[in-house]
């Protein structure tokens, strides 16, 4: 597999555009493509890179600090790829895999839908980058036990229902099934993943984040750097109050304290199975390192002052995005704390 750091620059020139249109410009998702960020969880034997969740938790980061909705579509890719992976069969896999770097969708929701064997209805709301995709992948109860079906998203209808405050760009529509007919082999029952992947799946919400909060922090150094001062003072720069200088301090170690938590969780997800009994502590990490985050970007606002929500300024949809983003069921920090509690005792 290839090491090759591919440039996140055109993402990010496309980002307030994407913003603007509730979906990713066609830009965006050439680059995406082109940089096998779609192929980031397809088997090597399907011609996918196979790639470990260390390299896809960087990627989506660094993804993240130009555009966090981009990054998101790419962990939806690297989530859905990984279920049929590890759920559809060979003939379907084929067909899934057949071009590695096209973009697979889902929804893991089976009380959404429902099927009879043959057929399914049901609308999955929340499934990001739906208008761009070319399969996805839906849980639903047939005959009250869970399954999986995988249909092309042609046979689906989208209602654009994604209407939010951040991560805007993701598209995250509901997908609508209408008595849809399934060629067999294509709806398999339902089976519980290990607890590595489950890692996996919070991580790739959990980078975009990170990836944010990143490109927060770049805007504010960058304002520090312009010979921008503190408002109604007497510095003459950022860099020359106190304070300022400890806000930035804070917010970078916040930020670094996040990242490094999200790779030890990476690590345990690359390494031997982890027992389920271990998940309520790596669940509270994760959701410590969201939390981290959103506190670093409200740090760096404080920083940059009220143009910071101008809405040219960059600054504000990190904000947003780190917000909607950090705030995933995954994330969720009370339940998080919860079960860990639950655990200890």
């Amino acid at each position: 597999m290839s090491t090759e750091i591919v440039s996140t620059a055109p993402i990010a020139a496309q980002a307030a555009d994407g913003e603007a249109r509730d979906r990713l410009t066609p830009e965006a998702i050439a680059a995406l493509r082109a940089a096998g960020d779609f192929a980031l969880a397809v088997p090597v034997e399907y011609g996918g890179r196979g790639a470990s969740t260390e390299t896809i938790l960087r990627r989506q980061i660094e993804i993240g600090r130009a555009d966090a909705s981009a990054s998101w579509v790419v962990g939806v890719a690297v989530t859905s790829k990984t279920m049929a992976a590890a759920m559809a069969t060979e003939a379907t896999k084929k067909e899934l895999f057949a071009d590695p770097d096209a973009l697979i969708c889902g929804s893991g929701r089976p009380d959404c839908g429902q099927g009879d064997g043959t057929t399914i209805t049901g609308a999955w709301p929340n499934v990001s980058g739906c208008e761009d995709a070319a399969w996805a992948g839906v849980a639903l109860m047939v005959n009250g036990v869970p399954h999986f079906a995988h249909v092309p998203l042609a046979d689906l209808r989208i209602e654009k229902t994604w209407r939010v405050a951040g991560m805007r760009a993701t598209g995250s529509h509901t997908v609508v099934a209408e008595g849809l007919e399934v060629p067999d082999g294509r709806l398999v029952p339902f089976r519980p993943f290990a607890v590595n992947d489950a890692l996996r799946f919070g991580l790739t919400v959990l980078g975009p984040v990170i990836g944010g909060a990143r490109g927060a922090l770049d805007t504010v150094r960058a304002m520090f750097g312009s010979g921008r001062k503190p408002f109604m003072t007497a510095y003459t720069s950022m860099g020359e109050s106190p304070g300022a200088r400890h806000w930035l301090a804070e917010a970078t170690l916040l930020i670094e304290r996040a990242e490094r938590t999200a790779l030890a969780v990476a690590a345990a997800a690359d390494g031997p199975e982890v027992s389920r009994g271990e998940m309520p502590r790596w669940h509270i990490e994760e959701a410590t390192a969201a939390r981290d985050c959103r506190t670093a970007v409200d740090m760096l606002l404080d920083l940059h002052g009220s143009s910071g929500f101008g809405t040219s300024n960059p600054l504000q949809r990190f904000w947003r995005d780190v917000a909607v983003g950090s705030r995933h069921p995954h994330l969720n920090p009370y339940l998080a704390v919860e079960n860990f509690g639950k655990a200890l005792v």
